[in-house]
């Protein structure tokens, strides 16, 4: 139970403690791989709820943002490419960046996908947790969410980048048909760390019970009205992925 906190003017960082940032950073980059190594052929075609991926191009992409993550050089790389596909073509810059990573990979099998992902996954991890308080502080330039305060380099890097895959595993497993593996330890953070964001962003009083392994029960403020949601179908609203009323039209970016 606690207050709903203000969401402030900016710049947007994360409240994440850093070693608890570091641990989500690396468990989830091993349950992605461990979920890309247990696909099948087939598994690889079927359709996703990412409009035009299937479960390989969501995967192509996971592995282009930990490529990314994993190095100062590729961050520097694919940002260049980006802006020029951005000017070309005229996508967002989210757009540009992801469909680089898409079409970056496209040679490359499943198979070889999910074997790239388990290589450069432990890099990832290990070059986020090594970036300096210097760099964390950083504002990253333009609106990276809109409407939104402009976000630093640690939010980023602490908190969006681990939300990427892990919202990516929930797409894919419900591509696919199978179970996603949850715990309290892990899941239960993030989750929590996604409702305290929301409830933040609104502003307005509620409680939140959640079910399943990453659920739990939020009270923000007196009164307001009691919501009750599948943990995991929660955050598919927030994301923009299931359609969403009320309180859950205020969305957190993934």
């Amino acid at each position: 139970t606690t207050t709903t906190p203000a969401s402030g003017s900016g710049p947007r960082v994360s409240t994440l403690d850093r070693e608890t940032a570091d641990r989500l950073a690396a468990t989830e980059y091993t349950r992605f791989a461990t979920l890309l190594a247990e696909l099948t052929g087939e598994q690889w075609r079927a359709p996703t709820v990412c409009a035009g991926w299937d479960v390989r191009a969501v995967a192509a992409h996971c592995l282009g943002m930990a490529e990314m993550a994993a190095t100062r050089r590729e961050l520097v790389r694919q940002n260049i490419k980006a802006e020029l596909r951005r000017r070309r073509r005229g996508e967002e810059p989210i757009d540009a960046l992801t469909g680089l990573q898409v079409d970056e990979h496209a040679d490359m099998t499943g198979r070889e996908i999910a074997a790239a992902f388990a290589t450069v996954g432990p890099r990832a991890a290990r070059a986020r947790a090594r970036t300096s308080g210097l760099v964390r502080r950083m504002r990253l330039p333009g609106e990276s969410f809109p409407g939104d305060v402009p976000w630093t380099m640690g939010y980023l890097r602490e908190t969006i980048l681990t939300r990427d895959p892990w919202m990516h595993r929930i797409d894919i497993a419900d591509a696919v048909g199978v179970p996603m593996e949850l715990t309290a330890e892990h899941d239960g953070v993030l989750v929590d760390d996604v409702v305290r964001e929301w409830a933040a962003r609104h502003g307005r009083a509620c409680t939140l019970m959640l079910a399943g392994p990453a659920g739990g029960r939020w009270s923000f403020g007196d009164g307001g009205p009691e919501l009750v949601h599948d943990a995991l179908d929660f955050c598919r609203r927030l994301s923009g992925r299931a359609p969403a009323d009320g309180l859950l039209a205020t969305q957190v970016p993934f």
